[in-house]
C-alpha cells in the first residue's frame, strides 16, 4: 500500500510530506503557492504529491476556507479563486484516482496537534491559529468538528465588537480576525499615526530587513514597549478573550491549543495572558482546563491532514 500524503495549502506557501501512522512527517516538499488560480495550485500539488508516491494510498488537504464534500467553498486568502472549487475531483483523476479528502487548514491544524502534539490526550480540542488571520479549530469526542455546512470552528469571524467595528478582510464587520490576526493589526498602526501616537515599528522592520510587519516586529516592538504596539497587542488581547470566552461557554472543551506565527514568537506567557483575560468570561472560569501552545510547527496542518485521509478513507 502506498504512502498517506498531507497537504497544507496556504495563501503563500504550498507543504507537502507523506506521514506515518505515528504522525511523523517525511520527505517535505514546499513551495510557493501559485497565483493564477486553482488549476495551477492543483498541478502543482498533483507534481508533489506523485513526486512523493507515484502510487499514494490517500491525500489529505487542507485549505484556508470553508470545505463540504471536497468542494472548497470560498478561499479568500487564495489568489484567483472562486466560490465552489471542486478541489478533490481536480485532483484525484491526477493520481489514479487515489482518494483526495480535502478539509478546513485551521481544523485539519487541530486534528494534527489533539492526535499527535500539544493536546494529545484530551478528546475535546479548540485550536485557536494567530497568523495573518486567525484560524479556528475543533475536536470534539476525538474527530475533527466541521459542522453542517463546512464552517464550523470559524473562529476568527466571530464578531467581537458592536461600537465602531472594524472591517475583516471577509467582507464583514467587528471580526475576531480584524484584531488579533497580523493583518488587522498592521492596518491599526495608521488609525494610531493619524492621531499622533509615535511608534518604532517601521525602525524595527528595516532593522531586521523586513518589507512587512512579521510576527517577529512585533515580539521586537512589544518587548521595547512601543506605545502603538503596546496598545494594539493588548486589543488583541482583549477581542480574543470575547471570542474564546462565547466558544468555551458553548463547547467546554479540555484543552485550547495555540498555534500560528504570532503564538510561536510569543509564547507560553503570551497563551497565559490570553487565558487570564478570558477567564473572567467563562460560567465556569476555575474548572480544570489546558491553554497550550503547539507542538507540531508547520507540520500540524500536513499531519492533520493525512490523519484525516487515514480515517476516512482507509478506516485505520
Amino acid at each position: 500500500m502506498g504512502s498517506v500524503i498531507g497537504v497544507d495549502l496556504g495563501g503563500t506557501k504550498i507543504l507537502v510530506a507523506a506521514v506515518d501512522e505515528t504522525g511523523s512527517a517525511t520527505e517535505h516538499i514546499k513551495h510557493a503557492t501559485p497565483t493564477e488560480g486553482p488549476e495551477a495550485v492543483v498541478e502543482l500539488i498533483v507534481e508533489s504529491v506523485l513526486e512523493l508516491d507515484p502510487e499514494p494510498a490517500a491525500i489529505g488537504l487542507g485549505v484556508p476556507g470553508p470545505v463540504i464534500d471536497g468542494i472548497v467553498l470560498e478561499a479568500p486568502n487564495l489568489v484567483g479563486w472562486g466560490r465552489d472549487v471542486p478541489l478533490a475531483d481536480m485532483i484525484s483523476p491526477r493520481i489514479g484516482g487515489a482518494p483526495v479528502v480535502v478539509g478546513n487548514d485551521a481544523n485539519l491544524g487541530t486534528l494534527g496537534e489533539a492526535r499527535h502534539g500539544a493536546g494529545q490526550g484530551s478528546t475535546d480540542v479548540l485550536g485557536c491559529w494567530l497568523g495573518t488571520g486567525v484560524g479556528g479549530g475543533l475536536v470534539l469526542d476525538g474527530r475533527m468538528h466541521q459542522g453542517v455546512h463546512g464552517v464550523a470552528g470559524e473562529l476568527g469571524h466571530v464578531p467581537v465588537a458592536k461600537a465602531n467595528p472594524r472591517r475583516c478582510a471577509c467582507g464583514r464587520w467587528g471580526c475576531l480576525e480584524a484584531y488579533a490576526g497580523r493583518a488587522g493589526m498592521e492596518s491599526a498602526i495608521d488609525r494610531f499615526r493619524a492621531e499622533g501616537r509615535l511608534t518604532r515599528i517601521p525602525e524595527i522592520m528595516a532593522e531586521k530587513g523586513k518589507d512587512r510587519i512579521t510576527s517577529s516586529v512585533w515580539k521586537a516592538a512589544w518587548k521595547d514597549r512601543d506605545e502603538v504596539a503596546v496598545v494594539i497587542i493588548e486589543e488583541a488581547v482583549a477581542a480574543l478573550s470575547v471570542a474564546l470566552g462565547g466558544a468555551l461557554n458553548i463547547l467546554d472543551v479540555d484543552t485550547v491549543v495555540f498555534g500560528g506565527g504570532l503564538t510561536e514568537k510569543f509564547g507560553q506567557d503570551h497563551v497565559d495572558w490570553i487565558a487570564e483575560a478570558t477567564r473572567p468570561r467563562l460560567m465556569a472560569p476555575d474548572v480544570e482546563r489546558r491553554w497550550v501552545v503547539a507542538t507540531l510547527g508547520d507540520d500540524a496542518g500536513v499531519v492533520g491532514a493525512a490523519e484525516l485521509a487515514r480515517s476516512v478513507t482507509l478506516a485505520v
